[in-house]
């Protein structure tokens, strides 16, 4: 059954990176939107706001009354002390516990995508543990497992442009060798946002992915000749991505806790094995370096086009 437009749609995590551009794209689709926040944020005036903190059970209550279908975008890496994989384990269970009492019918939520198995690095291992939570849920769960999104205020892309920008050399680990399949900020939201009007979505994993697929070591390199500059990588076999951690916290605004994340991320391939989602919701990948422009192409406008 497609959602009704006059129904309200819950954002958790809205004020993040993909929260934000997927509450606008909401409205522009004609949806009513309520955002769960911890603090009051800029909102457009016809977007409800509730705080209310995942962590705490009793704040919930309010968030998810009258909600059937929520977005649920919320992860604790870098955002507060502690261990984030337990704090995003505690979150997804305290959420499911309230959504079920609430009655929520429907969750769509973006994770990582990698290959499962022991050698999954921290951060991608808790965003696959916290699908396996909300699946237990008595709602219709959507994993959206995402690959590398590229776009303006994200923190890979803020890497990259950093690295780009500061490094000319590059000493890297082995890992940059490593093959991803990117996709654009735009494309991850015309999906998340597609999966609401898609029946057929309902309770199933999706890998998301754009139309390429490179190294980490082309992504840079293509970033760079992008923005008309040099750029030599040279990986080295005894360089750990806790120690190429250090240097990255060094050079870019991204928080070390982050960047520690990512770099661990590389070791892990991350490309589409099930394209599924392609017959479903047959929308227009961007290319690569088409999403490159346009998040320089926002980064000089200071926000999203």
């Amino acid at each position: 059954m497609s959602v009704q437009k006059q129904t309200t749609i819950l954002v958790t995590g809205a004020n993040g990176f993909i929260g934000r551009r997927l509450v606008k794209e909401l409205l522009q689709r004609g949806y009513r939107v309520r955002c769960m926040v911890r603090r009051p944020s800029d909102f457009p005036d016809e977007v409800e706001q509730i705080q209310a903190d995942l962590l705490r059970s009793d704040s919930l209550t309010a968030a998810l009354s009258g909600i059937d279908t929520v977005y649920y975008l919320v992860h604790s890496m870098g955002q507060s002390k502690g261990d984030f994989a337990e704090q995003d384990r505690q979150a997804a269970r305290n959420f499911v516990a309230a959504a079920d009492l609430a009655g929520v019918k429907r969750v769509i939520y973006l994770g990582g995508l990698g290959e499962t198995g022991d050698n999954l690095s921290h951060h991608l291992a808790s965003r696959l543990e916290v699908a396996h939570i909300l699946q237990t849920g008595c709602f219709s769960t959507t994993f959206l497992r995402a690959a590398v999104i590229i776009g303006y205020g994200g923190s890979s892309y803020e890497m990259v442009h950093s690295l780009v920008k500061r490094l000319p050399v590059m000493i890297t680990p082995r890992w940059v060798a490593t093959r991803n399949q990117p996709i654009a900020v735009a494309d991850v939201i015309a999906y998340l946002a597609g999966c609401l009007e898609e029946p057929k979505t309902a309770g199933e994993t999706f890998d998301i992915g754009g139309p390429d697929i490179m190294t980490y070591k082309e992504m840079m390199e293509r970033f760079a000749a992008l923005e008309g500059k040099r750029l030599w990588i040279i990986p080295v076999p005894v360089l750990t991505p806790k120690l190429s951690s250090y240097w990255v916290g060094l050079v870019t605004p991204v928080k070390s806790a982050i960047a520690i994340a990512l770099i661990e991320g590389l070791k892990n391939e991350v490309i589409c094995r099930d394209n599924r989602i392609q017959e479903l919701l047959p929308i227009r990948l961007t290319p690569y370096n088409d999403a490159i422009r346009t998040a320089l192409a926002e980064q000089h406008a200071g926000g999203p086009l």
